[in-house]
C-alpha cells in the first residue's frame, strides 16, 4: 500500500455523495488504503460501518440544519465531535498518512490538527465556498456569521498542506484570498463517469403525451433554482402559450417537498413531474429522452463560480441545455447551453421555447457538449488530475 488517507465529509453521506465517492474509489484503486468518515443518509447508506469496493465507510447519525445560522451550529458541533470520535478511533488501529477534508464546512481542519500529531498531512478538498454560501443562503443576514465563516476559510487553508479545488474561480480564491502557494493548489473538476451516463433508447412514455420533454437532474436545495423553473414554466405555459412539453424532474433535496408544492400552487402539476431519486438506468433513459435540459441555479455569490455537475452531465448525455448566465456555467458548457440573464425566470422561458422550435441547432450543441466531455471533462481527466496531486503530496515535503 502507497499509504493511508483518511477521508472527512459531513455534506452528504458517502456513497451517495458521488465526487467523494469516485475520489475514494480512484485512490483505492491505486493502492492507497482508504477510509471514509461521513454521517448517515436519510433514507440510503444507513450502515454505521460498511466496506465497499475496499473503501471502509464509518458513519455517524446527523440530522440536517434546520432554523437559520443556529441549526448550522448545531449540525456542525455535532458532525465534529462524531468526526473526531471515529478519526481517534482508525488513529489507534493504525498510522494515518493523510486527511483529505471536503467541506462544507470549514472546521475539519480542527481534526486535521489532531491527527496531526501523529505525523498525518492535511488536504484540503474544497467543494464549497462557505462564506459566499452563508451569503447566498442568508442575505441580509448577521454580519458576524459572515465573518465567522471568512475567519475558518482563512484558518483552513493556512493548516493545509496542500489543496484540491473543483474549478479555477475556486483555485483562485485559494491563491487570493487563502494565500496559498499556487504550486500546493490543483484543480480537480468534478466530472461525469461515462461509464454511468450511457445513451438509451428514447421512452416516448416519459412525455405524457406532449410533443417535448424537458429534464431537471440533481439536488433540489434552497440555492438550486427549481422555483426559478417552476415559475419559468409557468410562464411559459400561461404567457407563452405553449402547452406541448412535458417537465421531468430527477432528484430530491431538502427543497423537494416545496417545489411540489409550489408546481401544484402555479397550476404546472399537470405538465410537472418529480420523480424523486432514482437509479441510473432510470436517469440514462430519462435524458436520452429529453430534448432540452434545464440549469435553473440563479447568479449568487456562490452559483456564479461554482461547477454545477448536472451542467456536464447533461453534455456527457448529448443534451444542450438553457442556463442563467453563470461565470462557471459558460466555462463548463461553452457552446452546449444557451444563456439568458440572469435570474429572468421569462427570459428562461421564452430560451425553452426558440430551443425546442430549433432541432437541428438542438443537435449541434448536443453534438459540442459530447466531444467536449470526451475530451477534457470526464472522469477519466479528472482521475488522472487527483492521482497526480497524490503522487506530490507523498512524494514532496509540502509542510511550510
Amino acid at each position: 500500500m502507497s499509504g493511508h488517507i483518511l477521508i472527512l465529509v459531513e455534506n452528504l453521506s458517502v456513497p451517495f455523495d458521488r465526487r467523494v465517492w469516485q475520489e475514494s474509489r480512484a485512490l483505492m484503486d491505486a493502492g492507497y488504503r482508504v477510509t471514509v468518515i461521513c454521517p448517515q443518509g436519510a433514507k440510503q447508506d444507513r450502515e454505521p460501518e460498511v466496506t465497499l469496493e475496499g473503501v471502509r465507510i464509518l458513519r455517524y447519525p446527523l440530522r440536517a440544519a434546520t432554523g437559520g445560522p443556529a441549526g448550522y451550529l448545531r449540525e456542525y458541533s455535532l458532525a465534529l465531535w462524531h468526526t473526531l470520535r471515529l478519526a481517534l478511533r482508525v488513529r489507534r488501529e493504525g498510522p494515518v498518512h493523510v486527511v483529505h477534508a471536503c467541506n462544507p464546512p470549514d472546521l475539519l481542519f480542527l481534526i486535521a490538527l489532531v491527527l496531526r500529531i501523529g505525523g498525518a498531512r492535511f488536504v484540503f478538498d474544497h467543494h464549497d465556498l462557505v462564506p459566499e454560501l452563508f451569503e447566498s443562503r442568508f442575505a441580509g443576514g448577521p454580519s458576524l456569521l459572515h465573518r465567522v465563516s471568512i475567519l475558518l476559510e482563512r484558518m483552513t487553508f493556512f493548516v493545509a498542506d496542500a489543496v484540491i479545488s473543483t474549478n479555477e474561480s475556486y483555485r483562485r480564491v485559494a491563491i487570493e484570498r487563502g494565500r496559498m502557494d499556487p504550486d500546493r493548489v490543483s484543480v480537480v473538476r468534478s466530472a461525469p463517469d461515462l461509464s454511468r451516463f450511457v445513451p438509451r433508447d428514447p421512452d416516448p412514455a416519459l412525455r405524457r403525451g406532449k410533443t417535448y420533454l424537458a429534464a431537471y437532474l440533481g439536488v433540489m436545495g434552497p440555492q438550486d433554482g427549481v422555483d426559478y423553473a417552476l415559475r419559468a414554466i409557468a410562464h411559459y405555459r400561461d404567457v407563452l402559450g405553449r402547452d406541448d412539453t412535458h417537465f421531468l424532474f430527477m432528484g430530491a433535496g431538502d427543497a423537494f417537498d416545496d417545489m411540489v408544492a409550489l408546481a401544484g400552487s402555479l397550476g404546472i402539476d399537470d405538465i410537472v413531474e418529480f420523480t424523486g431519486r432514482v437509479p441510473d438506468e432510470f436517469v440514462q433513459t430519462g435524458l436520452s429522452t429529453a430534448d432540452i435540459c434545464l440549469s435553473p441555479d440563479p447568479r449568487n455569490p456562490l452559483n456564479d463560480v461554482s461547477t454545477m455537475n448536472k451542467v456536464v452531465e447533461y453534455m456527457a448525455m448529448s443534451r444542450p441545455l438553457v442556463s442563467f448566465d453563470l461565470v462557471e456555467a459558460r466555462v463548463s458548457a461553452g457552446d452546449a447551453a444557451v444563456y439568458v440573464p440572469a435570474n429572468d425566470e421569462h427570459a428562461f422561458a421564452a430560451a425553452i421555447a426558440e430551443l425546442l422550435d430549433d432541432p437541428i441547432r438542438r443537435k449541434h450543441m448536443g453534438e459540442l457538449g459530447r466531444d467536449r466531455v470526451e475530451r477534457e471533462l470526464s472522469w477519466d481527466t479528472s482521475r488522472e488530475n487527483l492521482l497526480s496531486f497524490y503522487a506530490r503530496v507523498f512524494r514532496t515535503s509540502v509542510r511550510r
